[in-house]
């Protein structure tokens, strides 16, 4: 009898289940694929909104924007080199306004100590007039930090940096002290002044996921940034984003789809630039004398997703790859004495890789 009623219930249960519906099925991948959608729009009205918010304060400069952009969305560092009175410290401070993040300024100096930037422990009374060991943060301790003529610090001083750059922390004695996210360093240094500096080593350099060339502005550039300046020095920009914000930007910017074709590009760039290797260009084996190191082809991809979600892509090109590979390589390879003599910079030779690698791609 029980193994009747047993039998009946499953038949009335195969009975009473409903089918799937076939339509509702089909339409899952199509409201996922529409939820991507307005995610990347939003991506891009937010960034516009940056941008906006920068150019009442910093005139010119959009591609220099653009990059400090996808390397605070990224996770990443820059080096800005340019001559004095470019507006380098400005963009930090006005950044730091429209991200509503706060702003920290070392000015290095060759006297500088490591315990001047990253912090110190100091001994001092409690409330029962007892000697204790407490911990003073440095100006590290910010979500920006512009790191102001960083080459006239001494090596090291320079070294202090390199554990909070790459892993967002500070060891002081046996106590580790973890900095905020979102955190981003913008490194500035003086290309024509040499006297009392100390050049960065390459370890040092490779932290940095770009290096960017501010260029002297043009002569209608010059005559905005002589108006600005005369109405008010400070920054007018408004806060438009704040830091949750940019780490959902950066969570949606790791799921943006590389195809197996473009990554393998983009590990031929790089590997490319390395002239002991059988697969280097001509041009890398004619004119560098050391290529980029494994972190370059890291920093093109995580870079290239911001950039394609920028432009309103959930998807990245060669196109990304191409135009991102001269800030991630320029500091990260040396060329030799030959590429010098034929009045060569970087960039050209980058140039130069980059069109043999499409003809072998």
């Amino acid at each position: 009898m029980d193994n009747k009623i047993t039998n009946a219930k499953k038949v009335a249960t195969k009975i009473d289940t409903p089918k799937p519906d076939a339509n509702q099925e089909a339409e899952k991948p199509i409201a996922k694929a529409e939820a991507q959608l307005d995610k990347v729009k939003e991506f891009s009205t937010r960034v516009a909104k940056i941008k906006d918010e920068l150019k009442k304060d910093v005139v010119g400069q959009e591609e220099i924007i653009d990059s400090v952009i996808i390397a605070i969305v990224a996770g990443g560092n820059v080096l800005l080199e340019g001559v004095p009175g470019v507006g380098k410290t400005r963009l930090v401070r006005s950044l730091g306004r429209v991200l509503s993040l706060p702003f920290s300024r070392i000015q290095f100096t060759p006297d500088l100590m490591p315990s001047d930037v990253t912090g110190a422990n100091i001994v001092e009374k409690d409330e029962n007039g007892k000697l204790v060991t407490s911990f003073r943060k440095g100006p590290i301790f910010a979500n920006l930090v512009l790191a102001d003529e960083i080459n006239r610090a001494t090596p090291k001083t320079q070294s202090a940096m390199l554990e909070v750059m790459q892993e967002h922390k500070v060891t002081v004695g046996n106590n580790v002290h973890k900095i905020a996210e979102p955190f981003f360093v913008l490194a500035t240094e003086n290309p024509i002044e040499q006297d009392g500096t100390y050049p960065l080593p390459e370890a040092q350099m490779d932290r940095f996921v770009f290096k960017l060339i501010v260029k002297f502005p043009s002569d209608d550039e010059l005559v905005n940034i002589v108006k600005m300046t005369q109405v008010t020095l400070d920054e007018t920009a408004e806060s438009v984003i704040n830091g949750e914000e940019i780490l959902e930007m950066r969570a949606l910017a790791s799921q943006v789809l590389v195809s197996d074709e473009v990554l393998m590009y983009a590990i031929k760039l790089v590997s490319g630039t390395h002239p002991e290797l059988d697969s280097a260009c001509p041009s890398t084996k004619k004119y560098v004398k050391y290529g980029a190191s494994p972190r370059a082809a890291q920093a093109l991809i995580t870079c290239a997703k911001v950039k394609a979600l920028m432009d309103g892509r959930y998807n990245v090109s060669y196109d990304d790859i191409n135009e991102l590979a001269y800030p991630v390589l320029r500091h990260r390879m040396k060329v030799n004495f030959t590429a010098v003599n034929d009045k060569l910079s970087v960039d050209d030779v980058i140039a130069m890789i980059i069109k043999e690698t499409k003809k072998v791609h």
